[in-house]
C-alpha cells in the first residue's frame, strides 16, 4: 500500500532544515512495536530515505530465560525483531538487525542487579536508553551515511533560543520525556520525535491504514529480561549472594521479622511485611551491608530534601544559587515544584515542596513551568538517619499476642 502525509491526514514537519526529504536518508529505531513501525510508515509516506534499524537485546529461548518463554507486554526479543522485519517488508524499506546481547547484559542487567544489591530501586529501560539505544543506533547511523535518528517516543522536540529541547508530549498519559532525562544535548541534536503530538489511538489508527499488522499488538510495560515480572529471580540468578537472610526491624531498632533477602524489598512497599501495629507499616529503608530491611509508619516516608548523582542537564547551566523548577519522582507522578541547587562531582541538592516517598535508585526529573525538559538524576541511597553506632536491640512482640514472623520477599 502506497500512502502519502495527505491521504493519512497528518503533517511531518522537515527533520533536516535546509534538505528535502529525498534529499535526506533517515534511521528509524524499531522496536517491532506499534509506534515505531507507524513512526517508520510515517518517514516513508512523507518522503525520506528511510532505513530501520531493531536491537536484539535479550534471548528469550526458554534454555536462557528461566525456562519461561516471551510472554506478551515485554520488548527487543526475537518475535519483536520479526514483528519489525515484516513492517519494513510491508512499507518497502531496508531494515538492520544489531546484536547487542552482550553488551546490554553488561551494562543494563549487571547494573539492575548492582542496584538492587546496594539496597535501591533500579530503572533498566533508562539504562538501556543511555547505554545502548541512543549510543548503538546512533553510532551506525551515523555510519550509514544518516542525516538524524528518528524513534517513537510520545515527547516533542522543539527550538528555544535556537536550542533544540524536548517537550512532555500532548497527550499526557504517554509523555514518555522521565525515560529520556539522559540524553545528552550531542545526541538531542541528531534525533527526532514524530508521534509528540500524536494519541495512541491516533497512531494506532494510523498504522492500521497504513497496513500494518501489528497496528493492534499490545504495548510492552515488563522489564524484557525480567520473565513474569519476577525480579528476584533474575537478581539471585546472576548474584546468589542476593539471597542472605536478614533482619526486618523498626526505626528504633527491633528486630520484628526476618528476610530471605533485602533484593525483595523496595522502599516504600507495604506488602508483606510483619503485622500487628497500631498503624500500617512500610519500607523505610535497606541497609545492604547490615542486611537490615527498616520498617516505618507511613509518615516516615516522607521526605523533601535528596540529592541526585550522575546529573544531566539540557537547560542553561545551573547558576550556584540554583534555580526553581518541577520535578517528578515517578515516571507516572505528576510533576512538582522544587528547588536544585548544584554540588561538586556532578550532583545536585533537590528541596521539593512537600514531602514525598523517595526512593534510591530512581530518577529524579526536572521541568519547566511549561514542560520543557530540563534533565535529571539518580536518587542517591539515603544515609541513615538514626546514630550510626545504633544496634538493633533485643528482638520484640510489636504488640500483644502478635509472632515474630520469618518472610520471604515473595510473601
Amino acid at each position: 500500500m502506497t500512502l502519502n502525509l495527505t491521504d493519512l491526514g497528518v503533517t511531518l514537519p522537515p527533520l533536516v532544515p535546509g534538505k528535502t526529504p529525498q534529499e535526506t536518508t533517515v534511521v528509524v529505531a524499531m522496536s517491532g512495536g506499534v509506534d515505531s513501525s507507524a513512526t517508520a510508515a510515517l518517514c516513508k509516506a512523507a518522503g525520506y530515505n528511510t532505513i530501520g534499524m531493531t536491537l536484539q537485546l535479550w534471548d528469550y529461548t526458554p534454555a536462557s530465560n528461566g525456562g519461561k518463554a516471551k510472554e506478551f507486554g515485554t520488548c527487543c526479543a526475537l518475535d519483536d525483531v520479526y514483528d519489525a522485519r515484516r513492517v519494513c517488508q510491508t512499507i518497502g524499506i531496508p531494515h538492520y538487525v544489531l546484536n547487542m546481547e552482550s553488551a546490554f547484559k553488561a551494562a543494563v542487567i549487571d547494573d539492575f542487579v548492582e542496584t538492587y544489591l546496594a539496597g535501591a530501586t533500579p530503572i533498566p529501560c533508562v539504562r538501556c536508553n543511555q547505554r545502548i539505544k541512543f549510543v548503538e543506533l546512533l553510532d551506525k547511523a551515523k555510519s550509514l551515511g544518516a542525516d538524524v535518528l528518528v524513534t517513537g517516543h510520545y515527547v516533542i522536540k522543539d527550538t528555544v533560543n535556537g536550542q533544540p529541547v524536548i517537550r512532555q508530549a500532548e497527550d499526557g498519559a504517554k509523555d514518555q520525556t522521565y525515560y529520556l532525562f539522559t540524553t545528552t544535548p550531542e545526541q538531542l541534536a541528531f534525533i527526532h520525535f514524530p508521534l509528540g503530538h500524536l494519541t495512541k489511538p491516533q497512531v494506532r489508527e494510523l498504522a492500521r491504514a497504513m497496513g500494518l499488522h501489528v497496528h493492534h499488538k499490545k504495548d510492552s510495560y515488563d522489564i524484557c529480561f525480567v520473565p513474569g515480572g519476577d525480579y528476584t529471580a533474575v537478581v539471585k540468578k546472576f548474584a546468589p549472594q542476593a539471597a542472605h537472610p536478614g533482619d526486618i526491624i523498626t526505626e528504633d531498632g527491633h528486630i520484628v521479622g526476618h528476610h530471605s533477602g533485602i533484593v525483595g524489598y523496595t522502599v516504600g512497599q507495604r506488602k508483606g511485611l510483619p503485622g500487628g501495629f497500631a498503624t500500617p507499616m512500610y519500607v523505610t529503608e535497606i541497609r545492604p551491608e547490615s542486611h537490615h530491611v527498616v520498617i516505618g509508619p507511613k509518615e516516615s516516608l516522607g521526605k523533601n530534601t535528596f540529592t541526585v548523582k550522575e546529573l544531566n542537564w539540557l537547560g542553561t547551566p545551573l547558576p550556584p544559587e540554583g534555580l526553581a523548577a518541577h520535578t517528578k519522582i515517578r515516571a507516572q507522578h505528576a510533576a512538582v515544584p522544587c528547588h536544585i541547587t548544584p554540588l561538586p562531582s556532578n550532583k545536585a541538592e533537590v528541596i521539593l515542596s512537600e514531602p514525598d516517598a523517595i526512593s534510591p535508585g530512581q530518577a529524579a526529573v526536572f521541568y519547566t513551568e511549561s514542560g520543557i525538559l530540563l534533565g535529571g538524576g539518580w536518587i542517591e541511597t539515603h544515609k541513615n538517619l538514626a546514630s550510626p553506632t545504633h544496634q538493633p536491640q533485643t528482638t520484640i512482640a510489636p504488640s500483644a499476642g502478635t509472632k515474630v514472623a520469618i518472610l520471604s520477599p515473595e510473601a
